[in-house]
């Protein structure tokens, strides 16, 4: 039996150990592809393909999926990049986010109008073309720092744009876009980027393709909620979105969010992108794994 037989059966997966002998089984396989481009990242499936990155990647393929991200992808050596994007080619796999800016995240970067903190982020810019190219990558995250304790929050915007206006002068002519993260101020206080509507406003004013928002549902259930409506007004400016139920930050159907009807109005709109499955698992071990299929199979809307 191969493995995508074992995964479209709920009878079959929860056996056990015949997930993982499907696994390894090398054959071909007959599972629906999931009609949403759901992108898991490295070490979510471990537990049934092992440690190696291009064995995580095959079984993901098999289990339906045909999308994947990776925050940490600059940091990988040339080789693994190359490795890992062959593979993803192999597989018809496409590429989701990695962080374009992981040494100015966490810093007020982008809101004191600093020429330092300006070049640094830049420079992070240039440095991310060549990885995208190398692994097929459309989208890089944007994590705009934090606020400055000091300064009004519409010159810090200014900035923003400001800063951000540059650097996508830099990724257009390359066709990769950053895409801006609000996140949570439970989770990570103080953010310059916290809300839908913030996200919305610095998109406007840099007015450019290459400048969109990241919309990570997680993150928006705690800061706002209203998910349907902030996507509906902010939806000319939202290019990825990133998936977590609340609370727990684990896989849909463990929490508050209503995921199935989310994902049935983000695809009647027309989205074709990637959905980034940016969360932890609710169990441990194997049936922690094939609780995470079966609940993005239960919220599939295709």
């Amino acid at each position: 039996m191969n493995r995508r037989d074992f995964i479209a059966s709920t009878a079959a997966v929860t056996a056990g150990g015949a997930l993982a002998s499907a696994a390894n089984s090398g054959e071909g396989s007959s599972v629906k592809p999931f009609s949403m481009r759901f992108a898991p990242h490295f070490g979510m499936f471990k537990h049934h393909a092992g440690d190696d990155a291009v064995s995580q990647l095959e079984f993901a393929a098999d289990a339906g999926f045909s999308a994947w991200e990776d925050n940490g992808m600059k940091g990988r050596s040339t080789e693994e990049q190359s490795r890992i994007a062959n593979a993803m080619e192999r597989l018809d796999i496409q590429m989701g986010v990695f962080v374009l800016n992981p040494n100015s995240a966490w810093q007020p970067s982008f809101s004191r109008n600093n020429k330092e903190d300006r070049e640094k982020f830049l420079e992070e810019a240039r440095s991310s073309i060549e990885v995208a190219k190398r692994v097929n990558a459309k989208w890089a995250t944007v994590v705009c720092g934090t606020r400055h304790p000091r300064v009004d929050i519409e010159y810090q915007t200014a900035y923003a744009v400001d800063q951000l206006r540059a650097a996508a002068d830099i990724l257009e002519p390359h066709g990769l876009v950053m895409v801006l993260e609000p996140l949570n101020p439970r989770d990570h206080p103080s953010m310059l980027l916290a809300k839908m509507s913030h996200g919305y406003e610095i998109c406007r004013g840099v007015d450019s393709p290459s400048c969109k928002i990241l919309d990570d549902l997680y993150h928006q259930q705690i800061t706002e909620g209203n998910l349907i409506p902030n996507i509906d007004r902010a939806w000319d400016e939202i290019a990825y979105f990133q998936i977590g139920d609340n609370p727990g930050r684990r896989e849909p159907t463990t929490g508050e969010i209503n995921y199935r009807k989310v994902f049935g109005h983000i695809k009647n709109k027309g989205f074709q992108g990637i959905l980034g499955m940016e969360h932890g698992l609710s169990k441990g071990g194997k049936d922690g794994e094939v609780a995470l299929i079966e609940a993005y199979r239960a919220c599939d809307p295709g």
